[in-house]
């Protein structure tokens, strides 16, 4: 992808001075709940470092399904690997809630490559890692069953997300919908609440209007062949 995936990004793995010295000179950019920050096919004009508030990344296909890449928080930046390319954004962001960030032109992120040339040494790492992330979704698409794919998305909502309740129980922060989920497990929206259904007679989960509760993780781990064994 040109731009963030997931949770992750390549600048969040750079150390504190130099991100620093980075978004020295940055200037803030603020986006409302439900609007987009960029989307894909625009020009490659700059990153953001995201501040406060959350992103959600996808990506729409030619039959104009739509693919939720992730989700991105506090910390997170945004539209790296579009500076390092040169090539548009090849995903949609949008704001699930207000946010607000840190804009960098593209200018100013190439100075400072140039003035700190250590930073490619942690690119090329970072990149070496975001190609095994892609190769762990892609084995995920063609080997993991619907229950699995979903069970992968609501773990990675957690670990994003996630308030810990006690006694092992997790509370996603945020109203997740049906459609988001199937987008992200890559699975029919019919799907998605059969599983739930399940995992709600199971008490796996529960739900409170479009808040989650997961009270057993591992239960979700199990279904994905995980344990914490």
């Amino acid at each position: 992808m040109g731009d963030a995936k997931g949770s992750r990004s390549i600048l969040a793995a750079l150390p504190t001075d130099l991100s620093t010295r980075l978004f020295a000179g940055a200037r803030p950019h603020r986006v409302a709940a439900g609007e987009p920050l960029f989307h894909a096919g625009d020009p490659p004009d700059g990153c953001y470092r995201l501040e406060t508030g959350l992103l959600k990344l996808s990506v729409d296909s030619q039959d104009g399904e739509r693919l939720v890449i992730g989700f991105l928080g506090e910390g997170a930046t945004v539209g790296e690997l579009a500076m390092i390319d040169g090539l548009p954004r090849s995903a949609t962001a949008h704001a699930v809630k207000d946010t607000l960030l840190s804009f960098i032109t593209s200018d100013s992120f190439n100075e400072c490559l140039t003035a700190h040339p250590e930073v490619y040494k942690y690119l090329v790492e970072c990149l070496a890692a975001r190609l095994r992330e892609a190769n762990d979704a892609l084995a995920a698409a063609n080997f993991l069953n619907s229950e699995a794919r979903l069970a992968r998305a609501m773990l990675e909502l957690a670990h994003l997300l996630g308030e810990h309740q006690g006694d092992g129980r997790i509370l996603i922060q945020h109203p997740i919908r049906v459609y988001d989920l199937a987008a992200m497990a890559g699975i029919a929206r019919e799907n998605v609440s059969r599983i739930l259904g399940g995992w709600e007679r199971r008490g796996i989960v529960t739900r409170s209007s479009r808040l989650f509760y997961i009270n057993e993780p591992e239960g979700l781990r199990r279904c994905i062949g995980e344990s914490s064994d």
